[in-house]
């Protein structure tokens, strides 16, 4: 596989181990990455907040470079990156007085026919499983890890489209692939903050501490991201929130491309492990005693589970006991009305018919709702919202 590689400026700086760790991994999976020549800044957020047309030069500029060089995908492992390049091509595609603009502003020929995958596309769509586990020579057994999908990679889902906004799966199916566990957690699609770290770090140290005590409190040992500015947060700023909730947290967060590259059988120092804020290069040393103990108490777990149901006595399985009991009536709600229920959780008649025709006979996205519907009407409605928009960009697709 041969890919136009688009670093973006933090792979020289703050992301340097993300950039590293990328071209490791694209090496042990025989993914030939060709470096754009003469790249520039994506514009990231300063572009867009400023100026429409810059926003979709500087991304464009890119776009162009790589057609001039035959190269019909880019891989760009930020994802701020990856959003302005593929937001800006899918644009300039769709309207061919945008697309004239800027060949007049880049003075360069622009056709927006290339396309521009994320890591977790490239790694979970175009790679697949199978082949990264088949590559694994230390596998990470004795890893509990809970992937951060943070706002941009999934998210607008008419630009992204590759994975569920609301529940993503992508990532953790390339962790698992390593011999990992990772954990099911609400916060997964949780903005982590992004500037407001910096602008107002008040705030963006509550939301930093959200998202990775949340992951802690699901049983993870460490998070993994696919992002600079996630990671820049989670990790470097991890003091920081620790500090302001007066809690330690000592989560070690990792690039996915990092265990990808550990798996495979790279050094830590050879990926820049050793760069992290947290310490991180102590969990990857404990993984054989973890994977030991984890083997050790396999008997003993199968046998409490065999006779939980006559001894369990303890106020947590009561109370999970009647919150899924809430949950199975909202399930059957859903399937005796679903409707009435679409009408319950998604404005406009038309987007709630066409809610309705997604869930009916879908019991993943009934169960995904219903538990929502119970435990996060907020959250339950913009998990309606993504699924409508979701389906309409497939029809729209089919139809064009």
């Amino acid at each position: 596989m041969k890919l136009a590689y688009y670093p973006g400026c933090s792979s020289e700086g703050s992301a340097i181990e993300y950039d590293l760790s990328t071209k490791k991994t694209a090496l042990l999976l025989e993914t030939e990455l060709k470096e754009l020549k003469d790249w520039n800044c994506c514009g990231a957020t300063s572009a867009h907040n400023t100026n429409k047309l810059l926003s979709l030069a500087l991304p464009a500029r890119n776009l162009a470079i790589a057609e001039q060089n035959g190269m019909d995908m880019i891989l760009a492992p930020c994802a701020a990156c990856y959003n302005r390049l593929h937001s800006t091509e899918l644009i300039a595609r769709k309207d061919e007085a945008v697309r004239e603009q800027i060949k007049e502003v880049i003075d360069m020929d622009f056709a927006a026919q290339t396309s521009t995958v994320s890591v977790l596309e490239w790694l979970d769509g175009k790679v697949g499983a199978d082949k990264i586990k088949a590559m694994v020579k230390n596998p990470l057994k004795g890893m509990k890890a809970a992937c951060y999908y943070g706002c941009l990679l999934v998210r607008p889902v008419e630009h992204t489209g590759f994975d569920d906004p609301e529940d993503p799966r992508s990532m953790d199916r390339i962790v698992q692939a390593l011999g990992a566990e990772t954990v099911d957690w609400p916060f997964k699609v949780e903005c982590c903050g992004a500037a407001l770290a910096t602008s107002r770090p008040e705030i963006g140290a509550k939301m930093i501490y959200d998202v990775i005590s949340n992951a802690r409190d699901a049983g993870a040992d460490c998070l993994v991201t696919a992002c600079p500015l996630c990671m820049l947060n989670l990790d470097m700023r991890q003091a920081g929130a620790e500090k302001a909730a007066g809690e330690k947290l000592g989560l070690p967060v990792y690039y996915v491309t990092e265990l990808v590259a550990l798996a495979g059988g790279a050094s830590p120092d050879e990926i820049g492990i050793g760069k992290h804020f947290v310490e991180a290069k102590g969990y990857l040393a404990s993984l054989p005693a973890r994977a030991a103990a984890m083997e050790a108490a396999a008997p003993k777990k199968a046998e409490k589970a065999g006779s939980e149901d006559k001894t369990a006595d303890a106020a947590g399985n009561e109370d999970a006991e009647a919150l899924q009991k809430k949950i199975d009536a909202m399930i059957k709600a859903f399937n005796k009305s679903p409707d009435k229920m679409a009408a319950r959780l998604i404005e406009g008649e038309e987007r709630a018919k066409i809610l309705a025709e997604i869930i009916t006979g879908d019991e993943k996205k009934i169960a995904r709702l219903a538990e929502l519907m119970i435990t996060d009407k907020d959250k339950a409605g913009k998990a309606a919202d993504a699924f409508v928009t979701g389906e309409l960009k497939k029809r729209e697709k089919a139809g064009s």
